[in-house]
């Protein structure tokens, strides 16, 4: 986790941008705060804790809804996700902010695989979009279940207020999948950037599970189609004109 901190601390001194590291320590049993802490003293470095583990999907919402709860130009602001096991290369941020800086909302890092992984957890990471066929379409988006995006966070702000409860009712790659098409919905443009996405440079085995994950994947068809994408009101369709309207005139 240091290493990858200090990374990402080299891309912004390079690339300088004003920025805050978000991290969610999600019922670890090792001594990730102590490690951690060390770094909160000299990094812009927020850390979240669950006491007890509440997955992929919670933790993913926790951190969005804290960065959108932080910023206070949400039409300027933009949230990065990224997983922590460094598959995915910290020098793909600038290309990312870039894009939003360009005008679009939503930017999904597809990812190219590379490194160690077995038949199967290949065959899924390629194939995983199809299990979501004919429920989740996200335009120009191939790879749905990439866990690497920037999101301008007032279209996730839009996305998070648009749902009485949970944002995610998914777990796992369909909570990727289920983000990207939620958060699209409140975006104006969503654009896609090619990416290798590692898996031999982590410092322990991982925790994935092919067949349970295809299983997973499978059953979340139910969930999404019981738990659709409200409509725009009137009432929020005029606000998003009037927000687009205030950014085009902004100095």
């Amino acid at each position: 986790m240091g290493l990858l901190l200090w990374k990402i601390r080299q891309v912004f001194a390079g690339f300088p941008r004003e920025y805050q590291l978000l991290l969610l320590d999600d019922g670890s049993t090792d001594a990730t705060s102590e490690v951690l802490e060390p770094y909160a003293r000299v990094l812009p470095l927020t850390l979240l804790r669950h006491e007890v583990r509440q997955g992929y999907a919670a933790s993913v919402e926790e951190l969005l809804r804290k960065a959108v709860e932080l910023t206070d130009r949400p039409k300027r602001d933009a949230a990065i996700v990224m997983h922590a096991d460094f598959a995915h290369n910290p020098q793909v941020i600038p290309d990312l902010v870039r894009r939003i800086e360009s005008g679009a909302d939503v930017v999904v890092a597809e990812g190219r695989v590379a490194g160690q992984q077995s038949r199967s957890h290949r065959m899924l990471r390629r194939f995983a979009p199809l299990f979501l066929r004919g429920i989740v379409t996200v335009p120009g988006v191939s790879d749905l279940v990439s866990g690497f995006a920037i999101f301008r966070l007032v279209a996730l702000r839009n996305a998070l207020r648009s749902q009485s409860g949970a944002l995610l009712v998914t777990d796992g790659l369909a909570a990727n999948a289920e983000l990207y098409w939620r958060a699209g919905r409140y975006a104006r443009r969503v654009e896609v950037i090619p990416v290798i996405e590692r898996h031999d440079l982590r410092g322990r085995g991982t925790r994935f599970q092919p067949w349970p994950a295809a299983l997973e994947l499978w059953r979340a068809r139910r969930l999404l189609r019981d738990s659709p994408i409200p409509p725009v009101t009137a009432d929020a369709s005029a606000r998003r004109e009037s927000e687009r309207e205030a950014e085009a005139v902004s100095p």
